[in-house]
């Protein structure tokens, strides 16, 4: 019998069955994997979305466990559940998990069908089962690297209790909590909060857009001839401008086009120079055209409230949320 069943599960109560992966509308990285195919084995889920900067933080300890104790029996299968309408389509979920090296298996759950089985409610999300099938573990959210990667080790019986050491992309590295005083917001009228244009929403019919003259922290705004849907804010027209008045060490965008669309990007008016993002020159510009999370600012100094402000050079220009970090 492997030796990972005979581990010692101390501290870890039983919390219910794995639930089974039968509901996915495809897989990569490996052909569906089934209870049989688990048995024996211990499970780490992790559910995720690929524009989501909280998995992106997550994503490199993912990856490390993975790699570290698969020869010791542990399986790594991450549920892709998508939150936006372009993360159901398969060759986007494919481009973005090749970039993000992610090489374990993952069950594409385009019809929620995994995530309800497991009664899930985050991005990210962990579930731990040991080799019975019984979840044992779970956390939400990033954070607690070490105490989920001793969960791991115990299930394991490993005896080694160091624990990874992770070297993230600019986009995966952990937010700076002590100066994080901006939530997530999104742009489309479904879920957008502190909208400041003077003119308020018209959803779903082209506008001219006017920002006031100065943005409340955490307010944001439009300028120039644009169409809120219901998820993405599109820019019918070249010179369409996007607001954000932010207190964070990074902020970010989801956003895409059709085809490639340039844009510039000031901080308070200015060049970012040292304040930019991996996506962003230090000049301020750069070039958007898949749908995906954008790295615009990463502060390197004191955080104050700051005024970031996109202008689109060419009409296309989807954007989706903002996050920070």
């Amino acid at each position: 019998m492997p030796h990972w069943l005979h581990g010692s599960a101390a501290g870890l109560p039983v919390e219910g069955d794995l639930p089974g992966f039968e509901g996915a509308t495809g897989w990569l990285n490996s052909p569906p994997l089934t209870g049989d195919d688990l048995r024996g084995r211990v499970v780490l889920v992790n559910f995720w979305t690929y524009t989501c900067v909280n998995w992106l933080r997550q994503l490199p300890y993912v990856r490390a466990w993975a790699a570290k104790y698969a020869g010791q029996g542990l399986v790594v299968v991450g549920v892709h559940t998508p939150e936006f309408g372009f993360e159901h389509d398969l060759a986007n979920v494919r481009r973005e998990a090749t970039g993000d090296r992610v090489g374990y298996p993952v069950a594409l759950d385009n019809d929620y069908a995994v995530w309800q089985a497991f009664d899930n409610h985050y991005w990210p999300a962990l579930y731990l089962a040991d080799g019975e099938g019984r979840i044992r573990y779970h956390h939400f959210g990033e954070g607690e690297y070490a105490r989920t990667e001793m969960a791991v080790q115990r299930l394991l019986n490993d005896s080694d209790r160091t624990v990874v050491s992770v070297e993230p992309r600019p986009v995966e590295v952990a937010a700076d909590w002590a100066t994080l005083r901006s939530p997530e917001n999104y742009t489309g009228y479904e879920r957008s909060e502190r909208f400041a244009s003077p003119s308020g929403f018209f959803p779903g019919k082209p506008h001219s857009y006017d920002a006031p003259d100065r943005l409340a922290l955490n307010e944001w705004a439009l300028a120039g001839d644009w169409t809120i849907g219901e998820q993405a804010t599109t820019a019918n027209a070249a010179g369409g401008r996007i607001l954000n008045r932010f207190h964070a060490r990074d902020l970010n965008l989801v956003m895409g086009a059709p085809g490639p669309a340039r844009f510039r990007l000031l901080l308070d008016g200015l060049e970012p120079g040292e304040a930019a993002g991996e996506d962003v020159g230090p000049d301020g510009h750069g070039e958007i055209g898949d749908r995906r999370l954008y790295q615009l600012i990463r502060q390197p100094g004191p955080i104050a409230d700051r005024t970031a402000e996109i202008t689109f050079l060419d009409p296309g220009a989807e954007t989706y949320s903002f996050t920070f970090g």
